[in-house]
């Protein structure tokens, strides 16, 4: 058993503290490879921005909750050595279950993730509660989830079906009752890679801010966290098509309205896809033009600069840069 502690890691508490004061979002990055996590702890030491690592349970059955603490760990050491101070938090994302949530803590996740937004209300508390319960008694935040993002958060993962948006009234009882450190909502974002769907002039519809706005006229104070909230550029999903890949359509949300909502009580902004497919149309492109290659080196070690950039300018959108 790790204490995240002993893991150079923090938990979200002061993250967010600050975050809401200062009216910024901590860039959360899921992280499926070692590239990947790289690239994430290379952009947060340029631009001395907190950050969030996301693991789903799925990385769990990858490399186990002990492989991923003490990979981060790695990243940890590396910040200090550079004697940075830079805060970084592990966080189990969408975890389904207390049992999921138990192990990540006992591995040292200095966050979770219960998910039990597609239960019954009651029960929703009931678990979320639980999960509260254990979590603090070892000073590790919890995030609940109320109101339903529609797709499919991971290959695998059942897709949700239609989006419900989350009733302000609800979030409010919600958090009393379970002590909750933040809260996932539903206010117009979407897991996978069609996450708006365009309006009839063609135009993207808004994020629901006046929702945002009377959840954190109830709460004031209380984070906020956005789920499905990659931008979906459309050059990488033509580099995807383009070498033999099939990608039918993507529509991501736009930098305007994360920056918005970020100014608001939205303190943690997740983003998976875009590090997905940016990495993937970079690794199709360089297959396609070097056939013979058998180390898959020849397209890791390329992804990781593109990576950088990437999470980089998603910095730049949360407003995190140079706050530590």
């Amino acid at each position: 058993m790790y204490n995240y502690r002993e893991l150079g890691l923090v938990n979200t508490r002061e993250m967010f503290q600050k975050a809401y004061k200062e009216q910024y979002a901590v860039p959360a990055f899921n992280f499926i490879s070692i590239e990947q996590y790289n690239a994430i702890i290379d952009a947060a030491a340029e631009k001395r921005s907190p950050v969030i690592l996301l693991a789903s349970p799925n990385l769990h059955k990858q490399l186990g909750y002990e492989m991923v603490a003490r990979v981060v760990q790695a990243g940890t050491d590396r910040l200090k050595n550079m004697d940075m101070e830079i805060p970084v938090a592990l966080h189990l994302d969408h975890g389904m279950s207390f049992e999921q949530c138990v192990a990540a803590v006992e591995n040292g996740f200095s966050s979770v993730m219960i998910d039990g937004s597609a239960l019954p209300f009651e029960e929703n508390i009931a678990l979320t509660k639980r999960v509260v319960e254990y979590a603090h008694e070892r000073d590790v935040t919890v995030e609940g989830e109320l109101g339903v993002l529609s797709g499919a958060e991971e290959e695998g993962d059942e897709n949700r079906g239609e989006s419900s948006y989350t009733d302000p009234a609800m979030v409010e009882e919600f958090v009393k009752r379970t002590g909750v450190d933040c809260l996932a909502v539903s206010v117009g974002t979407c897991h996978g890679l069609v996450k708006l769907k365009v309006n009839d002039d063609g135009t993207l519809p808004e994020l629901r801010y006046d929702l945002i706005e009377d959840m954190q006229k109830r709460l004031p104070g209380f984070p906020l966290v956005l789920h499905g909230a990659s931008t979906i550029r459309p050059e990488w999903v033509d580099m995807i098509n383009q070498y033999g890949g099939k990608v039918e359509q993507a529509v991501g949300i736009p930098e305007e309205q994360i920056e918005k909502a970020v100014k608001m009580a939205v303190c943690k902004v997740n983003i998976a896809s875009d590090g997905w497919i940016c990495a993937l149309a970079n690794t199709r492109r360089i297959l396609a033009e070097n056939p013979g290659a058998i180390d898959s080196r020849v397209f890791t070690l390329k992804n990781r600069p593109i990576l950088k950039e990437l999470y980089e300018h998603k910095i730049e959108i949360m407003g995190s840069q140079q706050k530590y």
